[in-house]
């Protein structure tokens, strides 16, 4: 696996403070599979699912305005409709997905292979995305799932949406694999941080912020600043 830059003197891992939290390793890769062509199926390279869905928005954004699905203002607005849904999703599916109690054994081995894994070996660049075959399932699943509910403004929705998916990839691989920028940017690189080595009920956004200011789950500045 390749290794990432050290993390900046106040990104340095602190004891978890949550019970039963998983402490991170910053070396190795985790075998969740017996089968190695199923475990091989379980790493990739950030590239192709990025492509994979910035194609896909592109795509269906110019499908639908190049055949009159869509036109003009409307289309750009439905646009960004999609990518506010998606933040939403982003930081839904992390905290109650990812994160689901781990209550009974198969809750925690489903819990550790979808997400688990990641917070043990947060450095490993090839599990920080899915891999291909299950981006295309997810993206043709999405596909037919907005058509269905929005119609022909599923091409925009869904294009903002995507957008935002692929957003969310790369500033997640970003956040992993490089040390934090010195601009106004290292401010996600901080959030995340605070949920990977500090305390995992916190912090739930990747690509933005606005959910935990919204629903509560910002990291508490005054300990921000005592571990600084």
């Amino acid at each position: 696996m390749n290794t990432a830059p050290s993390p900046t003197p106040d990104l340095q891992p602190t004891p978890a403070k949550t019970p039963g939290a998983i402490k991170p390793k910053h070396k190795g890769s985790a075998r969740l599979f017996e089968n190695p062509v199923l475990e091989r199926l379980t790493h990739t390279h950030i590239a192709l699912p990025v492509s994979i869905f910035m194609i896909t928005a592109l795509g269906s954004l110019y499908y639908g305005l190049t055949h009159g699905l869509i036109a003009g203002f409307s289309a750009f607005g439905l646009f960004l409709l999609g990518w506010f849904m998606f933040t939403f999703a982003e930081y839904a599916m992390h905290r109650y997905l990812y994160h689901l109690p781990a209550t009974t054994p198969k809750r925690a081995k489903f819990q550790y292979t979808m997400h688990g894994v990641h917070h043990e070996f947060p450095k490993d660049k090839s599990r920080l995305a899915m891999p291909p075959i299950v981006s295309v399932f997810v993206a043709s699943l999405l596909f037919f799932l907005f058509r269905f509910v929005f119609g022909n403004a599923a091409f925009a929705i869904l294009s903002g949406f995507i957008f935002g998916y692929a957003l969310y990839l790369f500033v997640h691989y970003a956040i992993h694999a490089y040390a934090p920028p010195k601009n106004f940017l290292k401010v996600w690189w901080h959030h995340h941080a605070q949920h990977h080595y500090r305390q995992d009920e916190i912090a739930f956004g990747v690509s933005t912020t606005i959910w935990d200011h919204i629903i509560g789950t910002m990291p508490d500045q005054k300990i921000n600043k005592q571990h600084s």
